[in-house]
């Protein structure tokens, strides 16, 4: 019997190579140092949670997507001896964390107390879900979040978005869109047009494929799941409205009437004018009456960026005011945005990216035997090279040094001094 190990990772994990390590780290300085500069203040949270608050039903989907982490002990013991041993939640009592936002409010919920208000939080950090692996997404994945917590008014969507889309640009994204909605608006549509209060996830979920299938496939769908022909006669017919309107906004607030709260509509008008007056050289900033998101924490502003380069959302995020009260009592208004930073990364790595300004990568080359003066010389001078800013790699030289060399281009490495027996100068 072999007693081989496997030496590939676990399906949906990845091993990260030195390139693209130089890459990820260099991406998370840039996005800590921008977020820092709107004051956002960087924390740690577990990446393990109680299965209770991951399984609150505020996750959406995510939530069947979870990593569970069995009892230990006598109280696996005890559960697997249970009545409800078969059941996966009374042998799991926590699992790992499949987002950050969760994470952050039961972390403001704990320490509300010594933080200031607004809080403006910044985490990154692995996260986890039980995904079916592709292209730039993981079972384990960064995850860069900033959150502002305490701020009732539409400044936070203006700060969230204006940090975002600056720490995009300086990683050297341009030509993206911002696109914005709102959940209220979501809401008002649907109940205007008679659907029941019950199913509005049905209606959301088939919504957020209209860039996929289109109008009519957004009708056709409704009608298979058994909605009434009434209401998506009227859903259809207002969102045929929406796209020919010269100003959405203004559409729907004269056709949703009292089903659309007060104010709704003017906040995002602010806040698009806000973020374009800022200036939005590089990206667009889109009202998209379409735009869902599927967590089920959302209850306000919700905005997505999407990139050509990715075809797919790469950041989003959205108002959740609700969330931090399941754990107080007391709701808290909050707003996040994430980046989805493995898939800036594929982008980077599929355009061959070079870090800018990255510092000069030189290779000495020793010969094997080298004598004890001569290999003390050329510690020196990789010292004096290394105190000039310079990254400097000592290796012993291989027998075929053409392919050392080929691998360390490679990596990076652009000048190459090798160092001889005989030829080393004193």
């Amino acid at each position: 019997m072999s007693n081989k190990l496997n030496k590939k990772p676990v399906n949906g994990m990845k091993d990260v190579l030195p390139r693209e390590m130089e890459i990820r780290s260099w991406c998370m300085k840039v996005i800590r140092e921008n977020y820092k500069k709107y004051g956002f203040t960087e924390i740690e949270t577990p990446c393990v949670e109680s299965i209770e608050n991951l399984s609150s039903k505020q996750g959406g989907e995510n939530e069947k997507l979870i990593f569970k982490i069995l009892k230990r002990g006598e109280k696996l013991s005890s559960a697997l001896m249970g009545e409800g041993a078969k059941e996966e939640n009374n042998l799991a009592d926590s699992g790992l964390r499949y987002d950050l936002t969760l994470p952050l409010s039961r972390y403001y919920a704990n320490h509300a107390n010594e933080l200031p208000s607004p809080f403006k939080a910044l985490q990154m950090g692995n996260v986890f879900r039980a995904d079916r692996p592709q292209k730039g997404r993981f079972r384990q994945f960064m995850q860069c979040d900033i959150d502002i917590l305490g701020e009732p008014s539409n400044l936070a969507e203006i700060e969230l978005i204006l940090a975002t889309t600056s720490t995009l640009k300086k990683l050297g994204f341009n030509d993206f869109t911002v696109r914005i909605n709102e959940r209220r608006i979501l809401r008002a549509m649907a109940i205007s047009c008679g659907f029941e209060e019950d199913r509005l996830d049905g209606v959301y979920i088939t919504l957020d494929k209209m860039d996929k299938i289109g109008l009519e496939g957004v009708e056709s769908e409704l009608k298979e799941d058994g909605f009434s022909e009434e209401a998506v006669s009227a859903y259809v017919g207002l969102l045929d409205g929406l796209q020919k309107a010269e100003d959405p906004l203004a559409y729907l607030k004269e056709k949703l009437g009292e089903s659309l709260e007060e104010g709704v509509c003017e906040s995002l008008a602010q806040i698009k004018e806000s973020v374009l007056a800022a200036g939005s050289d590089g990206f667009e900033i889109l009202f998209d009456p379409t735009l869902v998101r599927g967590m089920g924490y959302y209850t306000g502003t919700i905005f997505e960026i999407e990139m050509k380069e990715f075809g797919s959302s790469v950041a989003g995020g959205g108002r959740y005011d609700k969330m931090v009260g399941r754990f107080t009592g007391n709701d808290t208004p909050a707003c996040g945005f994430s980046i989805g930073f493995e898939r800036i990364i594929t982008i980077l790595l599929d355009k061959d990216f070079k870090i800018p300004d990255e510092k000069k990568k030189v290779a000495f080359l020793l010969e094997k035997g080298l004598p004890t003066d001569k290999l003390a010389q050329a510690i020196s001078l990789a010292q004096q090279r290394r105190d000039a800013g310079e990254q400097v790699l000592m290796v012993r030289m291989n027998k075929n040094k053409k392919f050392q060399k080929q691998q360390l281009e490679g990596e990076g490495y652009e000048e190459f001094v090798d160092f001889y027996r005989e030829a080393l100068k004193n």
